[in-house]
């Protein structure tokens, strides 16, 4: 059977050195996955961006502040490659999401199935997909932010390079920043190639200090196109209102 297909998907996720995501995670707030997705399938997700029927809504950054560039939310029943990384990726990251929560005394703990989760979700008025496809074109950029949603937030989401940085675009790095308290902000560059996923914390993460544990912020974004074009896919687990 082709790597292309479900099973190959399924196979790569299954793959995926998840004690070393663990780890990345708690000591920088990211962890990236290599070659998550192969030039075909990238290809064949970018190329949906001008099927608007595939989606529920389309934003343009400038219009809110939001920088430079637009982006689609898919609508339900999202593409079988979408789904398939929400649903089988989720499963992966509950133990690290509850454990954060735990350690920063938030009570609220996660189930198993995203399926589960997702009831969660929908019981409090949050029915919206926020799976979405990103576009960036020359001088376009996207500010510093955190994807929440609603009241049911779940701290960890992931994005996936979808265009090949060694000749779609140039520039376009995605960045982070972490506030530790009365700290100035430590700024992160996350290096991808095509295909490679990084898994970050939506707004908040747990560091362990000299009296317990404490919480930092962090935000994401992408630096300045130079040219070029770069599609990007956000994997947010939460549901919007």
């Amino acid at each position: 059977m082709s790597d292309t297909s479900s099973t190959g998907l399924t196979r790569r996720i299954g793959q995926i050195d998840w004690s070393r995501i663990s780890q990345n995670l708690d000591a920088q707030g990211y962890a990236t996955v290599c070659g998550l997705l192969n030039p075909e399938e990238c290809s064949a997700l970018s190329g949906l961006y001008s099927f608007d029927v595939r989606f529920r809504s389309r934003i343009i950054m400038g219009r809110h502040g939001f920088g430079r560039g637009e982006y689609k939310y898919f609508s339900y029943p999202l593409p079988d490659v979408v789904g398939q990384l929400r649903t089988t990726i989720y499963p992966h990251l509950v133990a690290i999401a509850n454990q954060w929560n735990i350690a920063l005394g938030v009570p609220v703990q996660y189930p198993e199935r995203h399926t589960d989760y997702l009831k969660r979700c929908n019981r409090a008025g949050q029915t919206k997909p926020t799976a979405l496809l990103l576009r960036y074109g020359p001088d376009d950029y996207n500010c510093l932010h955190q994807d929440v949603y609603g009241e049911h937030l779940f701290p960890l989401q992931l994005t996936l390079l979808l265009s090949d940085p060694l000749k779609d675009f140039t520039g376009g790095e995605f960045v982070m920043t972490e506030q530790r308290p009365r700290m100035q902000s430590r700024p992160m560059v996350v290096p991808m190639l095509q295909g490679d996923a990084v898994i970050f914390a939506v707004r908040h993460r747990p560091i362990h200090g000299t009296r317990g544990y404490y919480r930092v912020n962090l935000r994401h974004g992408v630096s300045r196109i130079l040219s070029g074009q770069r599609f990007t896919l956000g994997i947010i687990f939460h549901d919007a209102t």
